[in-house]
């Protein structure tokens, strides 16, 4: 099932710490701490690192789990 995009909410975050080549855990500027995902679609270009900004999309639904937008640069 896929959401429409006013079922998502669009944030910064700041990457923690690695869990494997796809996944990592994530604080927002609240410290509000999450799993982040790069979609599968996302996969083949740079990956983030550890310490790095990125912007997450959350569902209001599950706010631990978001997935990492991979816009053209990091």
């Amino acid at each position: 099932m896929r959401m429409s995009a006013q079922e998502t909410i669009l944030l910064d975050a700041q990457l923690e710490s690695v869990i494997d080549s796809h996944a990592f855990r994530a604080v927002l500027g609240n410290g509000h701490r999450f799993t982040a995902y790069i979609a599968a679609r996302d996969r083949g270009g740079k990956a983030p690192e550890k310490g790095d900004f990125v912007e997450v999309e959350i569902s209001p639904y599950n706010m631990s789990v978001g997935r990492i937008i991979i816009s053209g640069e990091l």
